[in-house]
């Protein structure tokens, strides 16, 4: 019988009125990107050509100089989409709200699909790249100048008031935990009582599940394993029209409702801007780690 639940279901007593959510991972994208939910299949983002400035004797003269202006434009081309059927017997005899724990169960993992997609796509297409010493963040003698040689990949322009973040892999806070700790005094004083992950020298960190950054195909495909993502928030843009968005419909030849959750999808590194987002190649141990010990996790959690 398809899709059915245990006999265990009718009659046993449940810990929760729902069924218990499997581990989610954090969300990040939205944090980091400026973010667009109307209903347009592209937004456009011409720009024109940087003008050339001339230091001369006073003179009073001047040349006229030519310039150029470049389309640039996101496109919504994907979309992200699950369905599962819920028979009404499955509903009615279960001793918990099973239409309702599949629709949450369901959105979560068009939001996660939709935050790995995002985040592979703006390390694909970053302005710049830069090479971590060996070992990575896993090194802790590492984590300073990998930050500091990062935020130096952006320091001057003015967008960056705008606030630095730093998407790392969980099995990269070994040295950036350790760093944290031997730090000088009060910064180390907090970091040990209050876990100060969330910060470092004035970036904000994210942390994310190993294979994250994956290779491997998400609509398109990605060659960013072992590679994470810095930047300047809000300098990239992701499209998602109208949100995320469900469905339910009653099917000929089934008992119950079919539950569609779906959005449409599209993210950007704007020309004029990319050199404010960097994608890290982590040259480190934790490179293959993210591979070899990934945890286990359902397609709900860790879309692929």
């Amino acid at each position: 019988m398809p899709n059915t639940i245990s006999t265990k279901t009718f009659r046993d007593k449940y810990r929760s009125a729902s069924l218990a959510q499997l581990l989610r991972r954090a969300l990040i994208a939205e944090a980091i990107c400026e973010v667009d939910r109307g209903g347009n299949k592209t937004i456009q983002n011409p720009y024109g050509s940087q003008p050339t400035v001339t230091v001369q004797a006073l003179a009073g003269t001047y040349s006229i100089n030519t310039y150029t202006t470049t389309d640039d434009t996101l496109t919504v081309t994907y979309e992200i989409i699950v369905a599962e059927h819920v028979f009404d017997f499955e509903e009615t005899l279960t001793r918990f709200d099973l239409f309702a724990n599949r629709t949450d169960e369901q959105n979560f993992a068009v939001a996660a699909a939709v935050d790995k997609f995002v985040l592979n796509t703006l390390v694909t297409n970053a302005g710049q790249d830069y090479t971590a010493p060996t070992g990575g963040f896993g090194t802790t003698a590492n984590v300073p100048i990998i930050v500091s040689n990062l935020i130096a990949k952006v320091a001057g322009f003015s967008e960056t008031y705008r606030g630095l973040y730093l998407v790392l892999e969980s099995i990269d806070l070994v040295g950036v935990i350790q760093t944290q700790v031997a730090a000088g005094f009060s910064y180390a004083d907090s970091a040990l009582r209050n876990g100060l992950i969330t910060t470092y020298m004035g970036v904000d960190v994210y942390v994310t599940r190993p294979s994250t950054f994956f290779t491997g195909t998400l609509g398109t495909s990605f060659t960013n394993q072992g590679k994470r993502l810095f930047g300047v928030k809000r300098a990239c843009t992701y499209a998602e029209p109208r949100g995320v968005r469900f469905e339910e419909k009653g099917v000929s030849g089934k008992t119950g409702m079919e539950i569609v959750t779906f959005a449409y999808i599209g993210a950007k590194v704007w020309a004029n801007n990319s050199e404010l987002t960097v994608a890290i190649i982590n040259n480190g141990s934790s490179t293959s780690a993210s591979a070899s010990k990934s945890p286990s996790l359902s397609p709900s959690q860790s879309p692929s």
